[in-house]
């Protein structure tokens, strides 16, 4: 198994990097969900987290599952560092488009240095958000906290920008595209069917038709919503 630029091993980063973002909203990660996450058997997670556990990275919370340690957030926020800053540079530098720099990504992360992913911010001059609008990490490890709603959320009749959409489906992230749902376009949801049913929202300053789009999609899409 390859060794990533520190050391740990890529399915180690995986790992560390999955339970950070499943505890990101300050709950503990469930084996069950860690699993799903890294598409593997809830067996091997339990392997995988008791080797964790005694190389100090995560802590065990009785009955609810683990959450990183102060050194596993540290680690964790430098892998999300370096795959932050990849996708930026394939997308500014290099022309690559955003359903595609994710996976592009998934694969240099693990073996980019600490050095080189530095380099590469300057030469963007220290970009703050990727493609997909999630924020990059510093050097240092401080991160903005990203605790917005999404847009299945908002009730009718909110205005909201859209701050940052989930990146693992390059399918979905060419509808969006292609539909101009993208980080920085404001919303305002006109409707809403009951029982997790379509929405209908109009983008930008209302003068576009309005579009409906189904809720599993607006459950992707985080948005800040705009007071007043």
């Amino acid at each position: 198994m390859l060794d990533g630029p520190r050391g740990l091993s890529r399915s180690v980063e995986d790992y560390l990097k999955a339970i950070y973002s499943l505890s990101e909203c300050g709950h503990a990660a469930s084996t069950s969900d860690v699993a799903e996450a890294l598409d593997v058997q809830p067996a091997s997670v339990s392997g995988m987290i008791k080797r964790l556990a005694e190389s100090g990275y995560v802590e065990h919370l009785r009955y609810r599952g683990v959450r990183l340690s102060a050194s596993g957030t540290r680690e964790a926020l430098r892998i999300i560092r370096r795959h932050r800053v990849l996708e930026t540079y394939l997308a500014r530098r290099l022309g690559y488009s955003w359903d595609v720099v994710h996976e592009e990504a998934e694969r240099l992360e693990h073996a980019a240095s600490d050095e080189l992913i530095d380099r590469m911010a300057a030469a963007l001059e220290d970009p703050s958000h990727d493609p997909h609008g999630s924020p990059i990490p510093t050097r240092s490890g401080d991160v903005e906290v990203t605790d917005h709603l999404t847009l299945a959320e908002l009730p009718a009749g909110t205005r909201a920008c859209i701050r940052w959409v989930a990146d693992d489906d390059p399918e979905r992230l060419r509808y969006m595209e292609a539909h101009g749902l993208l980080p920085g376009v404001f919303v305002e949801v006109e409707s809403r069917a009951p029982f997790d049913g379509p929405i209908t929202l109009r983008l930008g300053e209302g003068e576009a038709d309005p579009q409906t789009i189904g809720h599993e999609l607006a459950a992707g899409i985080r948005v800040a919503v705009q007071e007043g």
